[in-house]
């Protein structure tokens, strides 16, 4: 039985075992407001208490999964007051992501960008289309990486190829990301059909022993998860003062290059 529930930012159609999430701004690139943050969030929440969904599928509508935190809306000029709250959403989001009792996949097409990237690493496997490009690109504004980051490259690279990552801060191509671990699969021919075959493989197996593998392992490293975003929440909002960020939001809408001077 197929059922869809639908608000504007977020959208969830259920088929079977499988619950398909799908971020809803397409006309941004699924750029994440606090809205759709909060819609997320929700969503998870209720497909968490479902004992109908095994597996959650997450996806953005349109041209890309997504580009990464809404600057408009990010990036304002919001005081600590302002911004804390925020930050307070991205990482409710990303626990709550990262610790649902399901298995969760990303299928990302098109640019998974800074947040956008973040999020599809809170999931237990990325698999990316051929033209899709990856980007940890936080630097480029003279920002930190958020949306634990930190916690999810440093587990799946080890800590100086994830500094090395986020130092470089470039677009990578999905074979690139593929073969130092950041993702799991590219699909070879059409997205939806790899991820149909993936989700028939798993939904052939021991489901329940796979989720409570995922659980034992979630709460032993929720601590640190927890212990980083909260680091990541203060560490950005020092980054925000900086006048290399004031530089790097001025260039990104001029659409020049950066004048960074370590300020």
């Amino acid at each position: 039985m197929s059922i869809h529930f639908v608000t504007d930012k977020v959208n969830v159609k259920e088929d079977g075992r499988v619950a398909t999430v799908e971020l809803n701004r397409p006309e941004s690139l699924n750029a994440m407001d606090v809205e759709m943050i909060k819609g997320l969030v929700s969503r998870l929440k209720e497909i968490g208490d479902s004992d109908d969904v095994d597996i959650v599928v997450l996806t953005g509508k349109g041209r890309a999964f997504s580009s990464g935190g809404d600057i408009k809306t990010m990036l304002a000029n919001m005081d600590e007051k302002q911004f804390f709250p925020v930050m307070d959403c991205i990482s409710e989001l990303i626990v709550t992501l990262y610790s649902i009792p399901k298995l969760t996949i990303s299928a990302v097409t098109g640019a998974a960008a800074g947040l956008g990237f973040s999020l599809a690493l809170a999931t237990d496997y990325i698999i990316a289309d051929k033209n899709s490009k990856l980007a940890m690109n936080f630097i480029g504004i003279g920002l930190i990486p958020d949306g634990g980051a930190h916690f999810f490259l440093e587990k799946r690279l080890g800590e100086t190829k994830a500094k090395q990552i986020i130092w470089d801060g470039k677009m990578m191509k999905p074979e690139e990301a593929l073969s130092i671990g950041l993702i799991q699969e590219i699909a070879e021919g059409n997205l939806d059909e790899a991820v149909h075959n993936l989700t028939s493989d798993w939904l052939s197996r021991p489901v329940q022993a796979m989720i409570k593998t995922k659980k034992i392992l979630a709460e032993k490293n929720r601590p640190q998860l927890l212990k980083i975003l909260e680091l990541e929440k203060h560490g950005q909002q020092k980054m925000r003062e900086t006048r290399d960020h004031q530089e790097g939001i001025q260039a990104f809408i001029e659409k020049r290059k950066p004048v960074f001077t370590g300020k």
